[in-house]
């Protein structure tokens, strides 16, 4: 633990200085304490180096000249789920929602942001949090698939719009990641996040048929097998969108791309995209008899040709089979696709299975499906 450091008028500290006074009107601040990790004398096993952030502890002077002690707590980027700024906004905002309800503990007197000029903004008051965001004019490509699948046929725009999506991914996929610790992290998410493969599994019913229990815990299973397999892969970390499904993506009337909802930090590996795009090709022909046939086989390959056609996309078919099982159980869950025939997810599950269990993922798969 450091010294005191007693404050000048004229130092870097103003905007403490001015928190305190938002807080607590008319009190002044004495001074500021840096509360360093924890240090023992020698050596000693139970010393404890990591910590999420560099405390302070800030002694208040009232108008009547009591005293009274805060710690200011801020955070910094680790290794430890929070690499992302919205990963340390969540802390914050979690121990001030929590904090009140255990007994004996601290209490919280403030929460809020420090600005890009340096100051801090309360957020005491704050309740949910909002986006603003303009407007993407055109349809959703659900709209095309679900046409397709009426319609029993892939006209030549179909195609061309599923080769200008393989294209972008191309484009997109070809910025490198450089975050350390950001492959991992994806790999992770997709394993272990409440919008990854734990996550969509816990939200099945027990009784959903084709998707007993023990299936999916063996999926889950096998997920994690391939996560060991993954985590090292950090030479594959790509700029992504992290949800690349039909319902983020819109086209207007010129045929001209525009995307919803990037997720997941927008890095993590291309299979992750491509995998998701593709997967839907073979959902939305499931129940509708013909239409593999007619158009969702040309979709299908004609994504999985023009993306593999590009030189940087080696290796991806010997990562795509947890990133297909995620966005496959993503569909056969009745929460998110409550219309989803058992047949249909049966179909996706084997799928699956199949691709979990092989060394590398063969897009011919999808053909058995349809025999």
């Amino acid at each position: 633990m450091s010294a005191p450091s007693v404050l000048p008028e004229s130092d870097p500290a103003r905007p403490v200085r001015e928190l305190i006074d938002a807080a607590f009107p008319a009190a002044r601040v004495e001074e500021i304490t840096l509360l360093g990790p924890d240090n023992p004398s020698g050596h000693d096993q139970t010393e404890k180096a990591a910590g999420y952030g560099v405390p302070r502890r800030i002694t208040v002077v009232r108008p009547d000249g009591s005293r009274q002690k805060l710690v200011l707590h801020t955070s910094t980027a680790d290794a430890f789920g929070h690499d992302r700024r919205a990963d340390r906004a969540a802390e914050a905002l979690l121990a001030f929602d929590t904090f009140g309800s255990i007994p004996a503990h601290v209490e919280v007197v403030d929460v809020g942001s420090l600005t890009r000029d340096g100051h801090f903004l309360s957020l005491r008051d704050a309740g949910e949090f909002y986006l603003l965001t303009t407007y993407a004019e055109g349809d959703v490509y659900a709209a095309d698939l679900r046409r397709i699948a009426k319609e029993r046929r892939a006209g030549p725009e179909d195609l061309a719009r599923c080769e200008a999506l393989a294209r972008y991914l191309i484009a997109l996929h070809g910025a490198k990641g450089a975050q350390p610790g950001s492959y991992r992290r994806a790999v992770r998410d997709l394993v272990g996040h409440g919008e990854g493969i734990f996550g969509i599994i816990d939200g099945y019913p027990d009784d959903v048929p084709g998707a007993p229990p023990e299936r999916l815990q063996a999926i889950e299973q096998r997920c994690v097998a391939w996560r060991w397999k993954l985590r090292g892969m950090d030479r594959r970390l790509a700029r992504t969108h992290g949800d690349f499904h039909p319902f983020n993506i819109v086209f207007d009337e010129a045929s001209r791309l525009t995307l919803l909802d990037t997720s997941r930090g927008s890095q993590g590996d291309p299979a992750d995209d491509v995998t998701c795009l593709a997967i839907n090709y073979v959902f939305f022909a499931l129940d509708a008899p013909g239409a593999w046939e007619g158009g969702f086989r040309a979709l299908w390959r004609r994504l999985w040709e023009v993306y593999l056609g590009w030189s940087g996309s080696a290796g991806l078919l010997d990562v795509a089979a947890p990133f297909l099982a995620w966005r496959a159980l993503v569909l056969a869950n009745p929460g998110w696709y409550p219309a989803v025939t058992a047949r249909a997810r049966d179909a996706l599950l084997s799928l699956v299975e199949h691709a979990l269990d092989a060394p590398r993922f063969d897009p011919d798969d999808a053909e058995g499906l349809f025999a």
